[in-house]
């Protein structure tokens, strides 16, 4: 898919704030510093609309994204970050399940996971969440520069495992580095935007 425009509209905190044109969503949910912004960049090949940081826990609100005035990437605060106060996490999972549990626009999630890792608890709960919401789930698999092609198919097959991914889930394994996995991400996103 080609993107002609892309622009960050609006960082919410309140249902109130998200956009109302009615636009399909498609959220992105992974543990913090996993690579979503670096994952949003690539597909849009913009070098930092959504800004990557080495602070895990640096998004904080919902950003949507609008991408050729078509739908929305809607970023959602990363998981599993122990330096924020209990209150804080408290108040973005209320957040975050408000917006998976009731937004009708959203048409699926892309968890994205790290392929050199085994799934984190946090990643199991929210495949399991999504899965309880009957959400479509898309697997990105991040950093597959980093692990050696010897072993890619090993760490697929772990994670595919350890997720208990449902047959019509796909799991894609990708690189922000290299752009690897790409068109692929973008052949599962497009039935969900079209």
């Amino acid at each position: 898919m080609k993107v002609n425009q892309a622009e960050i509209v609006i960082s919410a905190v309140k249902e109130e704030q998200y956009p109302n044109d009615l636009l399909p969503e498609i959220a992105l949910a992974g543990r913090s510093n996993v690579g979503k912004s670096s994952f949003i960049n690539k597909m849009i090949q913009r070098k930092n609309l959504a800004r990557t940081s080495s602070r895990p826990g640096k998004t904080q609100t919902l950003n949507f994204y609008k991408i050729n005035e078509s739908f929305y990437f809607v970023d959602v605060p990363g998981y599993g970050y122990a330096k924020v106060s209990k209150k804080e996490r408290k108040a973005w999972g209320k957040m975050m399940e408000n917006y998976f549990t009731k937004r009708e626009n959203l048409q699926a999630a892309i968890l994205v996971v790290d392929l050199r890792h085994k799934p984190t608890e946090d990643d199991l709960l929210m495949y399991d969440f999504l899965k309880y919401y009957e959400i479509p789930v898309i697997v990105i698999a991040t950093k597959l520069d980093k692990v050696p092609k010897s072993k890619q198919v090993k760490h697929i097959k772990q994670m595919t495992e350890e997720l208990e991914l449902e047959p019509e889930d796909v799991i894609i394994p990708f690189s922000a580095e290299t752009g690897e996995g790409k068109n692929e991400a973008w052949a599962a996103i497009k039935p969900f935007i079209s």
